[in-house]
């Protein structure tokens, strides 16, 4: 299905789906086909507007508003995001293709959501999905939050989502869980860049949606039980600039932990053991 061929530039683009917005036109009256293949060719649009309002917009209301795409189609645009898209550059240093990558993470993250409930995907597929997630979520450098005069890039919170979405599904096997949360938890381990864009927020989502449906609260504690000795490892390596912003996002993830564990019955020795881990920083 996606062939970039003949497809709408930006401009042209950007008013067929402006029209739809307002309602001028209808995706009923248009050759859908031809839009989404221009969309996913313009997923990481350096216009904001086009990338955010527009073409995720209108994914939004495609996937989950309406539900006028066919499972058949999803899943081709699963595969597609997934084997195309989501590692599109992912070698340059803080180049414009981090919005192609992040911006593919909230597409998938919304087939995600709609094979929760309507079941398209086979588990294998999932499986992969799941495979292929953490391995970006492993390979990318480029953790920018909001990049001036292009707007979010936010790779680490979109992949969040992404995540959150994947560990909902009932066919994803629980004994991958620990594999997904050390992969969480590897990415607040950033020396280069500090999240001041809720970042911590957002990594905490999957994590507590994994709780609630079955992974085992003494595989976090054990996790931060580790954690004080891995930062005083990484103390050692690092000069004290990168120290004090690797610090800085671990304590900030750690306190948004412990907030969100306060006064809750059911993660009281959890929430003791963030405050011991926190007491050790």
């Amino acid at each position: 299905m996606i062939v970039y061929k003949d497809l709408l530039n930006e401009i042209e683009l950007k008013e067929i789906l402006t029209d739809i917005n307002i309602g001028n036109k209808t995706w009923q009256q248009e050759d859908q086909t031809h839009i989404i293949q221009s969309m996913m060719l313009h997923i990481g649009s350096l216009d904001s507007e086009l990338r955010d309002d527009l073409i995720y917009g209108s994914f939004y209301e495609l996937i989950l508003e309406k539900n006028l795409l066919e499972h058949s189609l999803l899943t081709e645009l699963l595969d597609y995001s997934l084997k195309n898209l989501l590692f599109k550059g992912i070698t340059e240093r803080e180049s414009d293709l981090v919005f192609t990558r992040t911006f593919t993470s909230l597409l998938i993250a919304l087939i995600l959501h709609r094979d929760h409930e309507g079941e398209f995907l086979s588990k294998d597929q999932l499986n992969d999905c799941k495979d292929l997630l953490l391995a970006y979520l492993s390979a990318e450098t480029d953790v920018r939050g909001y990049v001036p005069g292009k707007g979010w890039a936010h790779s680490v919170a979109h992949m969040a989502d992404a995540i959150d979405e994947l560990v909902k599904n009932p066919k994803l096997n629980k004994a991958s869980y620990m594999e997904i949360v050390s992969a969480l938890w590897n990415t607040v381990l950033q020396e280069n860049y500090a999240f001041i864009h809720n970042e911590d927020e957002r990594i905490l989502v999957p994590i507590f949606t994994m709780l609630e449906q079955g992974l085992e609260e003494q595989e976090i504690i054990k996790l931060l039980q580790e954690l004080p000795a891995t930062l005083k490892g990484r103390k050692e390596q690092l000069d004290v600039q990168h120290h004090r912003i690797l610090l800085f996002n671990y304590k900030s993830f750690l306190k948004s932990f412990y907030i969100k564990t306060n006064g809750k019955h059911k993660f009281t020795a959890l929430h003791k053991s963030i405050e011991a881990c926190l007491d050790d920083l």
